[in-house]
């Protein structure tokens, strides 16, 4: 189909279905669910760029092609071998993506966690039959410790749940990943709604190739190196709008590990290369220590040629 500008693109937000990437038709003008691996693609229906997908015009005619993987190595997952790019489910639970040898997954169920509040004096989460994903029934209860202050004189009233509010909020989790992009998370009910939930932050506790440098004589670690240079974050094909001299943590020479052990956060914009802007907040690294419990690495992608998922998808 011809081009038409000025471009003229539906009202109504794009659904895709999780792990589907959100691309440019072939006009640059209107954002459409990307094609996977195998199904049908055009110009105006492109491939999932940022999977390593592109569209194969050598096997089907008629202005269509087929999505295919560039060469990479293919992922086995309890014995079960999937192609580089291909999309698979191992449970009703999980959506889950091979990427040159590792696999990626996002969760398909909501994954929040409720207070007691007012309207929901005890909630819990419940398995319904014939359904994948936990729910939060409210049954109706005797009254119980709430999470709200206790005053007689102002009880709490719906539209007043912050006022009453009693915040709590866990401490950061450690980075997923000890060198590049990870992901951080920690629990709170710092909302209007009183409702503990999930709060995620990107971090990187140091570049991959980021140099190693010397430990000066007498001591035993490096702990918060500056980058010579001002970097870009990059974060899912996207990249950041503004250059940072972030510090990292460096090395301890004893075995130890370094991390992070004083950290602030900051909203970072993020362009990407189809013209989206976007923010997610950010750890920043103030000061870091060397000690012996060391993380365990749990980044999403598990790389298979190190080891193998097993436990992790149920």
């Amino acid at each position: 189909q011809p081009c038409t500008f000025p471009c003229q693109c539906p009202s109504q937000p794009l659904q895709c279905p999780a792990g589907t990437s959100h691309v440019l038709d072939a006009c640059g003008c209107c954002k459409v669910c990307a094609r996977q691996l195998g199904e049908l693609c055009s110009l105006h229906r492109p491939c999932d760029h940022h999977k390593g997908l592109y569209c194969d015009f050598s096997k089907i005619h008629r202005g269509s092609g087929i999505c295919l993987a560039h060469e990479g190595a293919t992922c086995d997952l309890l014995g079960r071998i999937y192609l580089n790019g291909e999309s698979f489910q191992p449970t009703c639970k999980l959506q889950c993506l091979c990427l040159d040898g590792a696999i990626g997954c996002v969760p398909l169920c909501p994954d929040d966690v409720r207070l007691p509040s007012p309207e929901c004096p005890r909630p819990r989460r419940v398995r319904i039959h014939g359904r994948c994903c936990e729910e939060w029934p409210c049954p109706v209860s005797p009254p119980h410790v709430s999470v709200f202050r206790e005053d007689p004189a102002q009880k709490p009233e719906l539209n007043n749940l912050q006022e009453n509010c009693l915040v709590q909020t866990t401490a950061w989790s450690a980075c997923s990943r000890s060198c590049g992009m990870g992901i951080s998370a920690r629990v709170t009910n710092d909302n209007p709604q009183c409702r503990l939930e999930k709060e995620t932050r990107l971090c990187m506790v140091r570049p991959c190739d980021f140099p190693v440098e010397k430990t000066k004589k007498g001591k035993k670690c490096v702990r918060t190196p500056k980058p010579r240079q001002s970097l870009r974050f990059e974060f899912s094909g996207c990249t950041s709008t503004r250059s940072y001299r972030p510090r990292f943590c460096g090395s301890c020479s004893d075995g130890r590990c370094c991390t992070p052990d004083l950290t602030s956060t900051a909203d970072v914009e993020f362009r990407c290369p189809e013209g989206d802007f976007f923010h997610r907040k950010m750890m920043f690294i103030k000061v870091c220590s060397c000690h012996h419990d060391c993380p365990r690495d749990n980044d999403i992608f598990l790389a298979t040629h190190h080891r193998r998922m097993i436990g992790d998808h149920v």
